[in-house]
């Protein structure tokens, strides 16, 4: 059985392990040295511009967004730890034929059998053989029908939980709202409501640390559902930092944040006020671009017989996820 492992998509940093044959081995998979500074055409230039501790670079571990695919086709090949079991690395879907070829696969084609959301960043699972595909997606469908997380990410968050840990539980729908398909929380749905693709979601989540008006928060979904962390934290009036599509249904009125309906609530880019952008040394325009700060970090394998102890794979902070924690005085351990 073979399968890979990797991190993540839309021009985001790509580190993880890779796991090999039979599941025995792991792998690390060390820094693949490569988009390690953000663009900053775009950046203003004059005395509002901030220079953060770690040097002009506000996001640093970004790749640019206008790559061509022959670019990210030799970005991600260069992150192959481990070429034994022809294991490889992806970020975007449209691409994977070619990093097949890339990796020497021929006829095998790649799967993504696990991943993190589309603005997040953390591990990719791919697999080119599919048994090992088949028995992947039964350990996961197993796990989440006994609401046992096997996925665990890290996140910041503008705003800090009222309670240190807990449960979030409610229902999602998919609608679209401005021309865009967004997720809205549905209260008290029907039976009809259940056929008509309204999904009940579940996620646990712990704060770990807290600081400068933000929280480092474990969040492990038990549900999967479309930007299911990003809503849930909404819903705790807690918008993940880089959060552009959801955070604008979190409200303040006297200084109190409120939850505003998400129906008639036009996305915009997350507004930060201005204590936040000196912790973090952004100008305003610079925190436009600010990145989601949401980590697949640790994902749980099946070992090789039924009764062992999962396999455990971690995934190390982006460099610019790291950079805001120091900004804000979070530890991650």
């Amino acid at each position: 059985m073979r399968a890979v492992l990797a991190r993540e998509m839309e021009g985001r940093r790509v580190s993880g392990w890779v796991w090999r044959q039979r599941l025995t081995v792991r792998a690390a998979l060390e820094d693949a040295g490569f988009g390690t500074e953000a663009r900053n055409q775009n950046q203003p230039r004059g005395p509002r511009q901030r220079s953060g501790p770690l040097g002009d670079q506000p996001f640093p571990g970004l790749l640019p967004k206008n790559l061509s695919r022959e670019e990210l086709v030799d970005a991600l090949r260069a992150a192959v730890v481990d070429r034994k079991g022809k294991p490889g690395e992806l970020t975007l879907l449209s691409v994977l034929p070619e990093l097949s070829q890339s990796l020497g696969l021929g006829e095998q084609e790649l799967q993504v059998v696990q991943a993190s959301g589309k603005e997040s960043s953390g591990l990719v699972l791919l697999s080119s053989c599919p048994q090992t595909t088949s028995r992947l997606q039964k350990f996961f469908i197993h796990a989440r029908r006994a609401q046992r997380p096997t996925a665990t990410y890290c996140a910041v968050t503008n705003g800090i939980p009222a309670t240190s840990e807990g449960k979030i539980q409610t229902a999602l729908k998919l609608e679209h709202i401005d021309g865009v398909k967004l997720s809205v929380p549905v209260k008290a749905p029907s039976r009809k409501d259940i056929l008509e693709g309204v999904k009940k979601t579940l996620s646990h989540f712990r704060v770990l640390a807290t600081g400068s008006g933000c929280a480092l928060v474990q969040l492990q979904p038990l549900t999967v559902f479309s930007s299911q962390l990003q809503v849930h934290m909404v819903l705790q009036l807690c918008p993940v930092l880089g959060d552009h599509t959801y955070s604008a249904r979190v409200g303040t009125v006297l200084g109190q944040r409120l939850l505003l309906p998400s129906e008639s609530t036009q996305r915009k880019t997350q507004v930060l006020d201005e204590a936040l952008l000196r912790r973090l040394h952004l100008t305003p325009s610079q925190a436009a671009q600010l990145p989601l700060h949401l980590h697949l970090h640790r994902l749980l394998l099946p070992g090789t017989r039924a009764r062992d102890t999962p396999i455990e794979l971690l995934a190390p902070l982006p460099p610019y996820f790291s950079r805001t924690l120091q900004c804000l005085g979070l530890r991650f351990q």
